[in-house]
């Protein structure tokens, strides 16, 4: 099983990057998709969250109207990005994202990517 993260970097205020997860070794079709982050200090929180199908999305209310999550089943791999738009200082945390099967319950991580917001 592999959750590789990428897009992460520095951006100024009000500025957009777009993360990407390219996760594979599973039967992806069963999971839905989440992108967490974490801000040193604080606990991991949920960002947005896609259905196994994409057809259902949840964003957290800090976010909503700046970030699009979306994600492509493709062969053997999933593809999952997180669009992120009017990037705020308060944005910056590592970027996680996780996918995760109800029932029967199992759950795999990324490593993580750095985002950070500053001028």
């Amino acid at each position: 099983v592999q959750l590789v993260e990428s897009g992460g970097g520095l951006v100024q205020p009000g500025g957009s990057l777009r993360l990407s997860c390219a996760a594979s070794g599973f039967t992806f079709s069963s999971y839905r998709m989440r992108w967490y982050r974490q801000a040193p200090g604080t606990e991991r929180e949920l960002v947005a969250s896609i259905s196994t199908s994409g057809g259902s999305t949840y964003y957290a209310d800090s976010v909503e109207g700046r970030f699009t999550i979306s994600r492509d089943n493709v062969k053997n791999t999933v593809y999952l990005h997180l669009q992120m738009n009017s990037l705020k200082p308060e944005d910056t945390a590592v970027y996680y994202c996780k996918a995760e099967r109800i029932i029967p319950p199992g759950e795999y991580w990324g490593q993580g990517t750095q985002v950070t917001v500053s001028s």
